[in-house]
């Protein structure tokens, strides 16, 4: 029997849920969740046993591992039954591994908890790691490293890395490859199976792991189920891997390390070891600092930045995997002339460190920190049942039971002393920068082993730096304003009469307002979207890059005023689409309004600022130019979409036109962009419908009725919508092309199966498809065939027309091979079709009612939905209701013949286009390829453009709708 630990968990005064810690006898440590109302049933268990655990010289071991549970079982040995069964009971699973913990996960329908649970029990009691598939998941451990290979992010953390002790295992390289996992281990004459079987033997204890269960059940049965299925895990009292403390001896500090990235675009990332903040997580020193250096309003230290003309981006965090040491990081963007004065930023950086150091720690923005997390934390949102079970598995090692719901989001301790000593681990004696160029081109001695990143390394003293504060330029730095977005109103205003879905409460020649109030989540926040359409927005590649410009500049304006409404849990975007812009607002309606206003404010009285407007010039070209680093699935996508959607515009030609744009084309094009303008506008949650109607008719009077104003109604012959090409039935289209980037050696193949437009029958059998043939597809081709890391089958939807998509990135076979063994999985999956029995059958048709079934969890989920119905113009609010009774009467034989009309290889009604990128690995059958005469069934595309021209298009599902919005007196 466990011992139940009598635990009083601090909690939000929202939550309902059940909570119970357990211990079982072989010292596994359980929390259990209890929730009566959930959909998904979920699963976490955390093992305090990572990639720091790895023997020398077996780099990526406890990652191969992780891989290598998901296999089979001594109970269940059948290949991949655990992925099997989760998928068919309509979940997900994967895992992770870190420093110092390695977490599996699943979630799945709610009845189908104890099966799941059992077949991931038996990861830690007998599992079956096959030789068979040790060798095969060796290559993807490959494959995923390789995919690293060009990826600055991974690259830098890794030359972060080496820059360490040797003697400490942060300096560890710690994904695995095929290097560290097969052909080094075979030269020093080691088994890497019986490795595996060693290190799981010697590491997986039970006193080392934390599991957490989230279902329906009481927890009584809840508890039952884990002492059946867990106790029999081996608990052989390993003790807790001790992490040495600072990995960064005096050698590695005080560093300046120069480093060649793969991507356009310069970045300066400031970084000191610091204690860890965890260790005073109450008092939240880190938290204080944090706040301050990363803060975006005026007086800070990015506002200078972006005054001066040096900054795009600043981001301040602190973080590690471990509790015995962390970093404090500061990572800015730079721009071209920021790139020239880099010292400068340097020296503002400290003179910052220096200001908070002289105007003291102050008690007031403790506070206002702790108050608004304090609001945070008692009015969350409930999420996803698997996201939660993740938190709070990841609170269990690192705090008192109490306190495994709250972790650190409550500090609750001013203690200005911390937070000064901590302050002071931020000095010129401690500090690593890591500046990254292509400018350094040339320039660079060293390279970095594991991922061939060049750098150099110079020592830089306290002297160097306090000479580059005092050249800095003389700059207002100064602590930020009281925050005036922090909700203090939490009135709840429940609508009289039940409101099950969206409706139309007020039209005008100017805009449509959709309400929908809440009457099921009751809390203090709203979602709101303004949807503007202007029908210049797109119609050339200058016009979409100029609208793209006008909305970047638009977020910047803002964010000097709105950053604190950021932090105050009021966010907002503010995005391009391809019929104009959208600004959305979401959070605790009480100071909203406020805002709104200003988000339009800002749009009636928008005027370019040329430095600005050269800054982003130069960003968004960098931007585009980095699109040939991109993975090649991305850039396969990329064309896909291009192929597909009518009215978009390559990124060669945005590039071309943005070359040759100054501020004074975007000044003389916003006026006319604006001229035409129709609001499409969403509001849901806590707002009153007279509430929602001010707010519109408030924004109606910023746009249309102030003095001078450029906005016009929008005519009704002006309304466009996104439209999507028509595939041929029984013919397959072919797109090859050469990646961008001649380092890179993956190819990969998007092949797309266009099915058809929105239909309620047809959208069901195409999901059912999806939920049966999305596990058996990743199995067989990245499992067995081990084709590549990066392998999905999935269904799509493009302006509601839906089709079937399965990608592969890979660098051990061509696309056209990639093509032929997609085909080859339809062919051996038509089989499985046939032999369908009856129980498997309604088994997958439930999981999908299920899925359909799921409650929507907070508004943001709801509104998003609903939103999603409204912009597509398919309106259908209740769609999960009449697909499930669409389902429930859909029969065997009617799915069988949806596949063979529609999916299997040769089906008449099956319409395919394969689009194929080349990587530098495959060049040579590219090259092959292309002399290649095709059959009468291929139709091989060599324009794009030519090809989306010569197709029909797809009726649009929104025509209508706002010409009789604009036509509708209010």
């Amino acid at each position: 029997m466990a011992t139940v630990s009598e635990v009083q968990f601090i909690r939000a005064r929202s939550d309902k849920r059940e909570y119970r810690r357990i211990v079982l006898p072989n010292a596994l440590q359980a929390m259990l969740i209890s929730d009566a109302e959930i959909d998904k049933a979920a699963a976490v268990m955390g093992v305090s046993v990572g990639a720091f655990n790895d023997p020398d010289g077996i780099n990526g071991l406890a990652h191969f591992l992780e891989h290598m549970l998901f296999y089979a079982s001594e109970k269940y040995p059948e290949e991949d039954s655990y992925s099997k069964y989760i998928t068919e009971h309509g979940g997900s699973t994967n895992a992770s591994t870190s420093s110092e913990r390695t977490n599996y996960y699943f979630d799945v329908n709610v009845d189908n908890l104890r099966g799941a649970l059992d077949r991931f029990a038996q990861f830690f009691v007998k599992p079956l790691m096959s030789a068979d598939a040790v060798s095969r998941e060796i290559n993807a451990v490959d494959s995923e490293h390789k995919k690293n290979l060009l990826s600055d992010g991974s690259r830098l953390n890794q030359l972060q890395k080496h820059l360490s002790s040797k003697d400490h295992p942060y300096h560890k390289f710690t994904t695995g490859s095929l290097e560290t996992l097969d052909t080094g281990p075979k030269e020093k004459g080691l088994d890497i199976r019986e490795e595996l079987l060693r290190f799981y033997s010697e590491n997986y204890s039970a006193n080392l792991m934390q599991l957490t269960v989230y279902g329906k059940e009481s927890l009584d049965s809840l508890q039952s189920l884990v002492e059946s299925l867990f106790s029999d895990v081996r608990n052989t009292d390993k003790r807790w891997f001790k992490c040495p403390g600072n990995p960064c001896p005096e050698q590695y500090l005080q560093i300046l390390v120069k480093t060649i990235p793969i991507m356009e675009g310069d970045y300066l990332r400031i970084v000191w070891p610091t204690t860890p903040g965890i260790l005073h997580y109450k008092k939240a020193p880190h938290r204080y600092l944090t706040h301050l250096i990363g803060h975006e309003g005026e007086g800070s230290i990015f506002y200078i930045l972006k005054q001066l003309g040096w900054a795009m981006s600043l981001m301040a965090w602190e973080g590690s995997d471990s509790k015995e040491y962390s970093f404090f990081s500061i990572s800015i963007r730079l721009t071209d002339e920021g790139h020239n004065h880099t010292e400068d930023i340097v020296g503002i950086v400290f003179n910052y460190i220096n200001l908070l150091n002289d105007s003291g720690i102050h008690k007031w923005i403790f506070d206002e920190m702790a108050a608004i997390s304090e609001i945070e934390f008692n009015y969350q949102d409930k999420f996803q049942p698997l996201n939660y079970a993740l938190f709070i598995n990841a609170m269990m090692p690192l705090f008192p039971p109490d306190e495994w719901l709250v972790g650190e989001s409550l500090p609750s301790k001013f203690d200005p002393i911390l937070i000064q000593k901590t302050l002071d681990e931020l000095s010129p004696e401690k500090v690593r920068i890591f500046w990254e160029s292509k400018k350094f081109e040339g320039m660079t001695d060293l390279a970095e082993p594991w991922y061939g990143t060049s750098y150099s390394v110079q020592k830089i003293t306290s002297d160097t730096i306090k000479q580059w504060m005092e050249n800095a330029p003389d700059a207002d730095l100064h602590l930020p304003e009281p925050n005036i977005f922090i909700p203090t109103d939490f009135t709840l205003h429940a609508p009289k009469e039940e409101v099950k879905f969206p409706k139309i409460i007020r039209t005008s020649p100017f805009s449509t307002l959709w309400h929908k109030p809440d009457n099921k989540f009751l809390v203090p926040k709203a979602y709101v979207v303004v949807d503007f359409h202007c029908p210049l927005a797109n119609y050339s590649p200058e016009a979409e890059v100029l609208t793209s410009l006008f909305v970047a500049l638009l977020r910047d304006y803002l964010n000097d005023y709105a950053y604190n409404a950021q932090i105050a849990s009021l966010s907002y975007g503010i995005y391009s689409t391809t019929t104009g812009f959208q600004v959305a607002v979401m959070g605790y309606n009480d100071k909203m309004r406020l805002l709104i206003d200003a988000i339009m404010m800002q749009i009636a009285h928008f005027e370019v600022k040329p430095n600005r407007f050269a800054v982003f010039r130069e960003t968004y070209s960098k931007d585009f130019e980095n699109f040939k680093f991109s993975k090649p699935c991305s850039q396969a996508t990329y064309y896909l979409n291009l192929m597909l959607n009518d009215q978009s515009w390559p990124l060669t030609e945005n590039l071309e036109a943005l070359s040759s744009l100054n501020a004074d084309d975007l000044s003389n094009f916003v006026p006319n962009f604006l001229s035409r303008t129709f609001l499409e506008c969403f509001m849901a949650g806590n707002i009153e419908a007279k509430e929602a109607e001010l707010i519109v008719t408030g924004i109606e009077e910023i746009l249309w009725k102030a003095p001078n104003s450029v906005f016009k109604p929008l005519l009704p012959s002006q309304y466009l919508t996104m439209r999507v090409v028509m595939l041929e039935s029984g013919l397959k289209c072919l797109y090859r092309i050469k990646g961008l980037n001649p380092k890179d050696e993956n190819s990969a193949i998007v092949q797309y199966i266009q099915i058809h437009q929105e239909e309620a029958l047809l959208n069901v059998q195409l999901e059912l498809f999806s939920l049966m043939a999305s596990q058996p597809a990743f199995h067989q081709l990245r499992s067995v065939e081990q084709l590549g890391y990066i392998t999905s089958l999935s269904s799509r939807e493009d302006a509601g027309i839906r089709g079937l998509q399965v990608i592969i990135q890979s660098t051990v076979k061509d696309p056209d091979n990639l093509d032929a063994r997609i085909d080859a999985f339809f062919a051996s999956f038509e089989s499985k079709i046939y032999e369908l029995d009856d129980e498997e059958y309604k088994r997958n048709v439930k999981a999908l009612i299920d899925l359909k079934l799921e409650k929507f969890k907070n508004l943001w989920e709801e509104s998003v939905y609903y939103w999603g119905e409204i912009i597509s113009g398919t309106l259908n609010f209740d769609r999960f209701e009449s697909e499930v009774e669409v389902l429930r009467g859909l029969q065997k034989q009617d799915f069988i013949n949806f596949f063979n009309q529609y999916i299997k290889v040769d089906a008449p009604k099956r319409k395919t286009l394969s689009v194929k990128v080349f990587g530098s690995n495959h060049f040579a059958e590219y090259e092959k390829s292309s002399e290649e005469c095709d059959s009468p069934q291929i139709y091989r595309v060599e324009d794009i453009f030519s090809f989306r021209r010569s197709r029909p298009l797809y009726s649009s599902l929104r025509s209508g709708l706002c010409q009789i919005a604009v036509t509708t007196k209010s």
